[in-house]
Formats: structure tokens, C-alpha cells, sequence
């Protein structure tokens, strides 16, 4: 019987993975990895192993991971105290010292062409796997539309849908299915090297279509200039840099940095993607 470990497990991926492994899975065989085990214990499914995580701490990883044959290595949020590539290093030096025996990491979509900076961590990460000569998967995650709430949310309140003007597509799903397809993986006895997960190919406008379908209040949507749009969404409340960080993506989406043709999430969910519209309607 083999032995999953899921990294990050108290963030909402790590979370949503580890309850679907806690469904297809014995639970006395998965291990949660968690910087903070006393929160973890209180969110993962009963029964599950709690152990200590932490990607600063190559020593812990090393311990935590002992015993476990497949890990579901989450990728990490920047870090001022520590570089990211760091952080994934250790944990990659860790797992390949513990004997883990196969890798599933979250990565960005076709690294090969992709040019965002977003990309770079994961183009290393990828690489280092390799190398470690660790086998694999690279769980090549499009867009989450999670990442999607600030226009979302400002038409649900009745407020212009606002997004940079182009003809950029994205393969934009529910983060739960994501983490769901990346938990089957884990269970499957035969993997790809890569997945390119997507939900379909869509556009802003096509986006705030869906939202139309489901807010009680209507709205304009407005397609704007790269530098019209910055203005707006620091005038509207969000913070000069993340107001950049935000234009600069769609900016990159429009260059084609995520559009995506892809039925791999699909086929490893088994169904199809969960509606657009019945995420959206959570929010409201």
C-alpha cells in the first residue's frame, strides 16, 4: 500500500487535494505537510498524518517525508525571508534523501514558450526534478478564476466588468478542480511526464458574459487601455503594486501567454469542468 504526502495543506489547494485523497484513499496512508501542524490538524479529515513541512527547513522535509512514496509538492508562495527556488530545492533535496519515489508539482502552463515572469520559478523548479532524477509529473496549471475576482466582484456589486483590451483566451477553471485533478493523479499507477490542465478556452469578454448570466444587478463592461485600466482599478481601491501585477497578467494573456487547447483536466477528473457560473454564484 503506498503513502501520499501532500505538501501546503493548510492553503486552499493543499486542503481541496487532501480531501479528495482522504475520499479515494486509506487516510492512515496520507500525510499532510504543513508549516503550522497545530492549524493543520484542525482542517485536514480525520485520520489523516500531520507532519511538519516547511520548505525553509530542508531537515524537517527530510524527517516529514520518510516512509512516503508519492508526493503532491505544492508549489510555494514568494518568500522575502527565502527565494523561492530555494524553498522548492529544499524540498526537492529532501524528497530524493527521504527515498520519495514520485513527484506531482503544480507548475505554470507550456513552460516551453511561456515568457511571463511567473514562469521562472517553475521553469526551475521543473528543471531541479529533473535532475534529481526524481520521477515525475508536472501538473502544468492554467488560470484559477479565483484570480479573476476583482472584475468578478465589482460587477456583481453593479460596477463596470473592467479588463485590458485584447483578444487574449485563457483556460480558466475552479481552483477545487485543479487540486481534485492533481490528487487523481497522484493515485493513478501510470502518469504523463506533463499535464496541461485548462478548463475551456475563454475571453474576458466571454467571461463577463458568464458573470451577466448570474448577477442580480447589471453592468457595463468595459475594454480598456493598458494604462486606463491601471488608473482605474488604483482609483476603485487596489494598491499601485498590485494593480500592476494584475494589469501586467492580462497584458501577458493578450500576448497568448495562457491560451490553451487542452482536454487533459477533463480526463483526469473523469467529468467535466465545474460550471463557471455556479463558482461565480458563490460570490454572490
Amino acid at each position: 500500500m503506498k503513502t501520499y504526502a501532500v505538501t501546503g495543506a493548510t492553503g486552499k489547494f493543499g486542503h481541496h487535494a487532501l480531501e479528495i485523497l482522504a475520499k479515494l484513499a486509506p487516510k492512515d496512508h496520507i500525510v499532510a505537510l504543513a508549516r503550522d501542524t497545530d492549524k493543520a490538524a484542525k482542517s485536514v479529515p480525520e485520520g489523516v498524518d500531520v507532519r511538519k513541512g516547511d520548505y525553509s527547513d530542508k531537515q524537517s522535509l527530510v524527517d516529514s517525508l520518510e516512509g512516503v512514496d508519492k508526493l503532491l509538492f505544492v508549489s510555494s508562495v514568494p518568500n522575502a525571508d527565502l527565494p523561492r527556488q530555494a524553498q522548492h530545492q529544499n524540498v526537492i533535496d529532501a524528497a530524493k534523501e527521504a527515498g520519495v519515489g514520485y513527484i506531482a508539482y503544480t507548475s505554470y502552463p507550456h513552460l516551453e514558450t511561456a515568457t511571463s515572469p511567473l514562469s521562472e520559478d517553475h521553469k526551475y523548479t521543473e528543471q531541479a526534478i529533473v535532475k534529481a532524477g526524481i520521477p515525475h509529473s508536472f501538473l502544468r496549471n492554467n488560470w484559477y478564476l479565483e484570480n479573476e475576482l476583482y472584475p468578478i466582484l465589482s460587477a456583481l456589486q453593479g460596477q463596470p466588468f473592467e479588463y485590458v483590451a485584447g483578444n487574449g483566451r485563457v483556460g480558466w477553471a475552479a481552483e477545487r478542480d485543479y487540486a481534485e485533478a492533481a490528487a487523481k493523479v497522484m493515485l493513478l499507477d501510470y502518469t504523463q511526464d506533463v499535464y496541461e490542465f485548462a478548463g475551456k478556452s475563454l475571453s474576458y469578454s466571454d467571461l463577463a458574459a458568464i458573470v451577466k448570466t448570474v448577477s442580480d444587478q447589471p453592468f457595463e463592461v468595459h475594454a480598456e487601455s493598458e494604462d486606463d485600466y491601471k488608473q482605474n482599478v488604483i482609483k476603485n481601491g487596489l494598491d499601485a503594486t498590485v494593480a500592476e501585477m494584475v494589469t501586467s497578467i492580462q497584458v501577458l494573456i493578450n500576448n497568448g501567454d495562457l491560451k490553451e487547447e487542452s482536454y487533459d483536466l477533463t480526463t483526469v477528473l473523469g467529468r467535466s469542468q465545474t460550471n463557471l457560473a455556479l463558482v461565480i454564484e458563490a460570490y454572490k
